[in-house]
């Protein structure tokens, strides 16, 4: 049995995002959550906030959540936001807000 859940327009890159999922790819849930817990980068949160919610999903579908495990954390890109910075000279320089979307996918052990 699976359990999913999706966050998607996270205003962060995917690139920050990623090297915190790679930390809890394969682990179980109670210590991707430590993990998640004591990480000191920003991206930490949302993950957190997203492994919770898988972890409620499973507890919906009457599932326990002790043995579930990390299967898979994908982090794509979304939409970026254009804005623009004055430089020198009239010039304007390209700033790319981006944003992610994250699916995580739970299974039994």
């Amino acid at each position: 049995m699976e359990a999913t859940a999706t966050v998607r327009y996270i205003r962060m890159s995917p690139k920050k995002i990623r090297l915190m999922a790679d930390l809890i790819r394969g682990k179980k849930v109670s210590v991707a959550q430590v993990q998640l817990m004591v990480a000191s980068k920003d991206a930490a949160i949302p993950l957190l906030k997203l492994l919770k919610s898988a972890c409620a999903n499973a507890e919906g579908k009457k599932m326990d959540t002790e043995k579930f495990f990390v299967k898979s954390i994908m982090v794509d890109g979304g939409p970026t936001l254009k804005r623009s910075r004055p430089r020198a000279f009239g010039r304007a320089a390209p700033i790319r807000k981006r944003t992610s979307h994250v699916t995580i996918v739970l299974q039994e052990r």
